[in-house]
C-alpha cells in the first residue's frame, strides 16, 4: 500500500511538473498578487510593512485556491479516478497524496518565493523567520480544505466558482493565525501561541477534510 502511495504521489508530480500548468500558475497569480500592491496603495515603507503579512498571507490563499479545480477533474475525465478508488488505497489515503503532490508543486514554490516579496513589501526582517514558519504550517491547510471544495464541485461546470464559495470561509482561520504569528514578532512578543494553533488547525484539517472529500468523491462515482 505505502509502494501505491507513493506512486501515486510521484505520478502526481510528474503530470504537474510536466504539463507546467498549476504549480506555476499559481506562483505566477501569487507574484502579481504581490507586485500591484505597492502600485495600488503606493510606495510608502511605513504602510507596506503593516499590510506585508496580510497580503502574502491573502495572496498565498487565492493562489492555492487557483490550483485546486483540477485536483480530481483530470483523474474524473480519463476515468482513473474510478480505478484508484477500486485499488487498495482507497479513498483518504488518495486524497492526501493528490494534496501532498498539489502542495509540493503548487504551495512550497510560494512559500520559497515568500521572503522575496516581503523584502519588497518592506516586512522588518525579525517578521521573516515567523513568516516562513507560519507559510509552512498553514499552507498545506489550503490544499487539504480545497480537496473537499474540488471533490463536492466535480462535474460542476465553472467549478471553480464553487469551490471559491466552499473553502474561502474555511481559511479564515489559518489567514488570521497565520497573520498574528507574524504581528506577534513584530511587536516583539512570543509568536509560538499563535503558530501552534496555526499548526494544530492544519493537524485537524489533515484528519477532517481527506475523510469528507473522500466520502464525497465515493458519493459522485456512485
Amino acid at each position: 500500500m505505502i509502494r501505491a502511495l507513493f506512486a501515486l504521489f510521484r505520478r502526481d508530480i510528474d503530470l504537474a511538473l510536466k504539463a507546467g500548468g498549476a504549480g506555476f500558475m499559481a506562483l505566477a497569480f501569487f507574484a502579481a498578487t504581490l507586485t500591484l500592491v505597492p502600485l495600488g496603495i503606493g510606495p510608502e515603507p511605513a504602510l507596506l510593512a503593516r499590510i506585508a503579512a496580510g497580503m502574502i498571507w491573502v495572496a498565498a490563499a487565492l493562489a492555492a485556491l487557483l490550483s485546486l479545480e483540477r485536483l480530481f477533474q483530470a483523474d474524473e475525465e480519463d476515468g482513473s479516478l474510478d480505478l484508484l478508488f477500486l485499488s487498495p488505497l482507497g479513498g483518504i489515503p488518495l486524497v492526501l497524496a493528490k494534496c501532498a503532490a498539489q502542495w509540493l508543486t503548487a504551495g512550497l514554490p510560494i512559500v520559497i518565493a515568500a521572503p522575496l516579496f516581503a523584502l519588497m513589501l518592506q516586512l522588518p526582517s525579525e517578521g521573516y523567520v515567523p513568516l516562513m514558519l507560519s507559510l509552512l504550517a498553514g499552507t498545506p491547510a489550503f490544499f487539504l480544505i480545497g480537496a473537499l471544495g474540488a471533490a463536492l464541485a466535480l462535474g460542476v461546470r465553472r467549478g471553480g466558482l464553487l469551490i471559491a464559495l466552499i473553502v474561502l470561509p474555511l481559511y479564515v482561520p489559518f489567514l488570521i493565525f497565520g497573520v498574528a504569528t507574524v504581528e506577534a514578532a513584530l511587536t516583539g512578543v512570543s509568536f509560538w501561541p499563535s503558530f501552534y494553533f496555526l499548526l494544530a488547525g492544519t493537524l485537524i484539517a489533515t484528519v477532517l477534510f481527506p475523510l469528507a472529500a473522500a466520502a464525497a468523491l465515493r458519493l459522485h462515482l456512485s
